[in-house]
């Protein structure tokens, strides 16, 4: 039976890590299924799912806390069923950075029982003035039952409030 092993990944980055990353995983069977990696500040930073046999578990997680200049954590995910019924958004997010923009967005989702799947954020120099904008794209799920145009209106006086442009796509099929 395989499971999901879930990575972090975190080290000083330099030129072959994720190399010595996949060669680790494919010795001991695993099969990379999906990740996310970045520089940030210097630092290599990912999160990698890999499915793997139970039985070579121990010695995979084992070779990964060995490998120099990485620290890894992982964890074993027995990923229950989507449930039915649930209803998935986009939301996209542009505005002058500043702090808290990302609490207060997540705060208004959390109160409308909103799961954050995926959230990518950067800044970048507005075309123009050359001031910092603050970007942000997140895939969301949701009950069925939820209140669009609650959470709509409640995004718009964020919106407001943040002096940022907050779009939010339900056409996203479940």
């Amino acid at each position: 039976m395989s499971v999901s092993l879930i990575l972090t990944v975190i080290g000083d980055d330099r030129p072959g890590l994720v190399e010595q990353l996949a060669t680790t995983i494919s010795q001991y069977h695993g099969n990379w299924l999906e990740s996310s990696m970045s520089n940030l500040s210097g630092k290599f930073a990912g999160i990698v799912c890999v499915s793997i046999a139970e039985p070579q578990l121990a010695a995979l997680t084992g070779a990964l806390a060995a490998l120099p200049g990485l620290r890894i954590t992982s964890e074993v995910s027995r990923a229950a069923a989507t449930a039915a019924g649930v209803r998935r958004f986009k939301l996209s997010l542009v505005g002058h950075d500043r702090i808290g923009i990302v609490r207060e967005v997540s705060q208004v989702l959390a109160r409308h029982g909103i799961n954050v799947e995926d959230l990518s954020t950067h800044t970048a120099s507005a075309p123009m003035s050359a001031e910092l904008l603050f970007h942000a794209s997140a895939e969301l799920t949701a009950s069925s039952t939820l209140d669009v145009g609650r959470l709509t209106s409640d995004l718009e006086n964020l919106s407001n409030d943040l002096m940022v442009d907050i779009t939010l796509d339900d056409g996203l099929a479940a």
